[in-house]
């Protein structure tokens, strides 16, 4: 039950920080849930932001669009801002490549 509520706080934390991701919290939430407070996981199923990704996810691992399009936006800020404020530049392009890594699999995940 801990793992799922501080899972969902980050999630949380993600929706409103660039850099911080949301979905993987709100999965993580969803399967810690699932597995300690069925009140929750059915509360995390049928929430208006948080019910869609857990159901497209179970459904074959299915990311929307619009989720897809919103991870690339914030990528590209994070980016941007390790750019400008990481030295060495060797260390942003580390976590650059990284997250082109991440994008290139979330793009290749099935839509609904």
């Amino acid at each position: 039950m801990a793992l799922a509520v501080v899972s969902l706080a980050l999630a949380v934390l993600g929706v409103l920080l660039p850099g911080l991701p949301t979905t993987p919290f709100v999965l993580l939430a969803a399967w810690a849930a699932a597995r300690s407070s069925p009140r929750l996981a059915a509360w995390l199923e049928s929430h208006r932001l948080f019910g869609p990704l857990i159901r497209d996810w179970r459904a074959g691992g299915r990311v929307s669009r619009r989720a897809k399009w919103s991870a690339a936006l914030a990528m590209a800020v994070c980016a941007g801002m390790l750019l400008w404020l990481v030295r060495p530049r060797a260390a942003a392009a580390g976590g650059i490549v990284v997250m082109a890594v991440v994008l290139l699999w979330l793009w290749r995940r099935p839509e609904p």
